[in-house]
């Protein structure tokens, strides 16, 4: 539960190996008693990376644990789900995998299909069961990772903003529905992160770090705010590309 600054002692990490998970864990073991950290995704260097990193950071007062988990698996989910809960309760679930397609993968019938299970599938399954271990311990928050590519996906990459806006619609309606449970949904929507993920991409307008969207995170949960915007101003950004024209919006270079 929240200690007495609404500060989270525990949390489950879907998507171990993401940059903004890893700044998220640091960032909320500097703000208070964090010492307990479940790190579930696929085996292998990254997440061993991910859990050295997060052991450091919690201190000897801390416990870390891998857990091996798979996005494209949902018939897993419950099980890995009630396996970071059988330590104790869970103040935060941080769903924080997906993947980034190219142009190649969204022309591709099967490729194009796996992105969605990962992206959106997989997410909602993960959260399904998350939402059901909050429910029934009476509090907890589940911070979702979205994307300012959901509000309005681009003809350059339509296919990751599809699964985001599916996934910001199931968040979103998520949280409604668990109102007044004592479980709160957080869905964030970064613009262009610089992370692994984009390496390689060229600059975009209002870019940030990992380390900016896992502040924006610490700031919101126990905050009382539902919808993150980073950097903030994509949400008057995002207001104006919204309602304009598609064929003035199918133009513009973003």
């Amino acid at each position: 539960m929240l200690d007495a600054l609404r500060s989270p002692q525990s949390v489950l990490v879907l998507g171990a190996s993401s940059d903004i998970a890893q700044a998220t864990v640091a960032a909320l073991a500097r703000r208070g008693r964090l010492d307990r950290v479940v790190l579930a995704g696929r085996p292998g260097p990254r997440r061993d990376a991910a859990v050295q990193k997060a052991t450091s950071e919690v201190g000897r007062r801390g416990v870390v644990r891998a857990l091996d988990f798979d996005a494209t698996r949902p018939d897993e989910h419950e099980a890995v789900v009630a396996e970071a809960f059988a330590d104790g309760d869970v103040d935060v679930v941080l769903l924080a995998f997906g993947v980034l397609p190219d142009a190649a993968t969204a022309a591709a019938p099967d490729a194009a299909a796996a992105v969605v299970t990962t992206n959106f599938t997989g997410a909602v399954s993960a959260l399904t069961a998350s939402a059901a271990r909050l429910r029934a311990q009476g509090h907890g928050t589940m911070v979702v990772l979205s994307s300012v590519a959901g509000e309005r996906p681009r003809r350059s990459n339509y296919l990751y903003g599809a699964t985001k806006a599916g996934l910001d619609a199931f968040a979103t309606g998520l949280g409604d529905d668990l109102a007044g449970t004592g479980v709160e949904v957080v869905v964030v929507r970064p613009g262009f992160v610089r992370t692994s993920m984009t390496a390689g991409l060229g600059p975009a307008p209002l870019s940030v770090d990992a380390s900016d969207v896992a502040e924006a995170v610490v700031a919101a949960v126990g905050g009382g705010t539902r919808t993150v915007w980073v950097p903030g101003a994509l949400r008057l950004v995002m207001s104006v590309l919204r309602h304009l024209p598609r064929a003035v919006f199918r133009r513009l270079p973003i």
